[in-house]
């Protein structure tokens, strides 16, 4: 079978994840950090288009990486409209949303803008994006918040999630879309989602805070004196946003985000540090234990991924509340890079069907 080359982008809020991979192998990764120096010129995120994709481009030459190689350009997806799951080409009207940044702006709307632009040159290269955090697979049910004025929205980790989810079913040599999941992905924002056969069909909206608390969004929160502190006249609309989503969670209890560190000062004897961090875990299996009621207690495994899953002891506290709901399996860190890679090279090899941005 002939060789295939696939670019993969990730843009993160302050860095820019790259990688070549030559059929399943990456042959070039690297991860390229942005100082806030940098970003500082750019008002807005897809400002910074032409600084990111100059910087992409000057890695790959600095490598050796011949772009004329490549058959496909994968970007992380961005805050598009909600989608099924599944790998989509870059098109005009994607495109167009992603520029206007009319559902939200996150570093990941750049992703679908560099790889479409990058394969202009590129005659026998297509660029695509595969599970965006929009994916969208709810039962109506789940959409019911308690008022119709505030519908419950789906926006979580579904790239890794979905990969994570694929690769324990390939593990156990049975099909992903025969299993019922829940897979709680623990990073900056903290998402879990019940996937049953194949389909999200709940998850909390990991991106503006709603669930647990993570190391900087507050999660959800007690409504009324939320309610009242927004109306007491004492902060502005954007301290509250940065409340929630930025300034919450570890950073506002322990003036970190760095989930590494509150493990080392809970290792050095800090009780409050392991009282609040105990206390994420905590949220977390609460939460599991509501996708688990989702999916009528029908639950083939529970599956942990993300950064934080590496930390055993935060791990534990999970696994000692929810062990008995189903068995625990562990997927420390995140194999965001390989995901696109592998859907871009599946589609050049015809084995994955391409879906439309409408």
């Amino acid at each position: 079978m002939k060789d295939v080359r696939v670019l993969a982008i990730n843009p993160g809020s302050t860095s820019t994840k790259i990688a070549v991979y030559q059929n399943t192998e990456a042959v070039f990764l690297k991860n390229i950090k942005h100082t806030t120096e940098e970003l500082a010129p750019y008002p807005k995120i897809t400002d910074q288009f032409q600084f990111r994709k100059e910087i992409i481009l000057q890695q790959l030459r600095d490598a050796d990486m011949h772009i004329e190689d490549l058959q496909a350009v994968v970007g992380r997806g961005g805050l598009l409209k909600p989608i099924p799951s599944g790998i989509y080409e870059v098109n005009d009207a994607m495109i167009a949303d992603l520029k206007s940044s009319a559902r939200g702006e996150h570093a990941s709307n750049l992703g679908g803008l560099i790889a479409s632009d990058l394969v202009k040159s590129l005659p026998s290269a297509k660029a695509y994006i595969v599970d965006p955090i929009v994916v969208d697979e709810f039962d109506d049910i789940a959409r019911i918040s308690g008022h119709p004025l505030l519908e419950r929205l789906s926006i979580f980790h579904a790239l890794n999630q979905k990969a994570v989810a694929r690769e324990y079913a390939k593990s156990i040599r049975r099909k992903y879309e025969d299993l019922n999941l829940i897979v709680a992905h623990l990073g900056g924002g903290i998402t879990i989602g019940a996937h049953q056969k194949g389909r999200v069909i709940d998850v909390n909206q990991g991106l503006d805070g709603e669930g647990p608390f993570s190391p900087e969004r507050s999660g959800t929160l007690p409504v009324m004196d939320l309610v009242r502190l927004c109306f007491s006249g004492r902060y502005s609309l954007g301290e509250v946003q940065k409340m929630v989503k930025g300034e919450g969670g570890l950073v506002a209890y322990l003036g970190t985000n760095n989930a590494y560190d509150v493990e080392k000062m809970v290792d050095a004897g800090d009780t409050y540090a392991e009282l609040i961090y105990h206390a994420m875990a905590y949220q977390v299996a609460k939460y599991v234990g509501e996708m688990y009621t989702v999916l009528k207690c029908e639950v083939d495994a529970i599956l942990i991924t993300g950064g934080i899953a590496y930390d055993k002891g935060f791990v534990n506290w999970i696994q000692e509340r929810t062990y008995k709901l189903a068995p625990v399996h562990i997927y420390p860190g995140e194999d965001e890079m390989k995901a696109l890679a592998i859907n871009g090279l599946m589609v050049v090899r015809g084995e994955l069907n391409v879906m439309e941005y409408h």
